[in-house]
């Protein structure tokens, strides 16, 4: 992988750049073989009445992949990210992960909420490091790859900084960082950018993708926006039902590296038809393609 230099600032009104270079050296990823297997997946919530949340979901994703799901509030968009990072355990159906059954946590998996719960006593370097803390790497070397991560996410001038000194959008950045501390091979993002003003949102699925094509992580994105679907994903699953099942898949086909410009023509895209009728939404071209609620 190449580190990224950049030009951005942790000011909430500063502009927004994707990372331009890169440097730090890693192997390619084996695209053979699939790396999030789920079969015949469900999943139910205890309770009183029990709540159903997923009900036989399949789905692979190839190694270095990048996949949105979307669907409305209720579907089991979340449930299905958690089961795959090992949050939540599946007693019915099967999930793995980079070839291994999914038991518990695994340091290959990063996940990315929609909040980005940084220890607010904690520096921002401090913070992307501390996955490294917890797996016993010594101080220098720490510090050099959260720095190296800053970089790469467009917020190498903000280490020293708290983050409440922090805009939203550079509090993500960091979390970010953080979840490539391990170098996963797998990176779950569960609506990373939903805090963020619509421009700003815009600007970051550029920084997101420059990310991805850099480090070839493979990509398991939950995301409300079709906009924001098409534009990053290579393929799109859309979840539908309660309890949530992959009604359909829909692959798309705009060529890659994206552009700003690329966003608008993902609205009236047949893509962007084909989301909103498996959704139970108007395909009508004419229609804004915002949030699915």
């Amino acid at each position: 992988m190449r580190s990224f230099g950049t030009n951005a600032t942790h000011t909430g009104g500063s502009a927004i750049k994707a990372p331009r270079t890169a440097v730090l050296a890693r192997p390619a990823r084996d695209r053979r073989a699939p790396a999030i297997e789920v079969r015949h997946l469900a999943f139910t919530y205890p309770g009183d009445p029990p709540r159903p949340a997923l009900d036989d979901v399949s789905l692979e994703v190839a190694s270095g992949e990048l996949v949105a799901v979307i669907g409305a509030n209720g579907t089991g968009k979340s449930t299905l990210l958690k089961l795959v990072g090992g949050l939540l355990e599946a007693r019915s159906g099967e999930v793995a992960v980079l070839g291994r059954a999914v038991r518990e946590p695994d340091a290959r998996v990063g996940f990315v909420f929609q909040e980005p719960r940084l220890l607010p006593w904690r520096t921002t370097l401090e913070n992307v490091a501390f996955p490294l803390e917890l797996a016993g790497r010594p101080r220098p070397e720490r510090d050099g790859r959260a720095r190296d991560l800053l970089a790469l996410v467009g917020a190498a001038d903000v280490g020293g900084l708290r983050p409440h000194q922090l805009s939203g959008g550079t509090r993500q950045r960091a979390a970010i960082a953080r979840a490539l501390a391990l170098d996963p091979g797998i990176l779950l993002l569960d609506e990373p950018f939903s805090a963020l003003d619509a421009l700003t949102r815009e600007r970051f699925n550029v920084v997101l993708q420059s990310i991805w094509r850099s480090t070839q992580t493979t990509i398991l994105l939950v995301t409300h926006s079709i906009p924001e679907a098409i534009f990053l994903a290579d393929r799109v699953l859309v979840l539908a039902g309660r309890p949530g099942r992959v009604v359909t898949e829909v692959p798309i086909r705009l060529p890659r590296p994206r552009t700003l410009a690329d966003q608008d023509a993902t609205m009236v895209s047949e893509a962007a038809s084909r989301i909103r009728a498996a959704l139970g939404a108007p395909p009508d071209p004419a229609r804004p393609a915002g949030e699915v609620m």
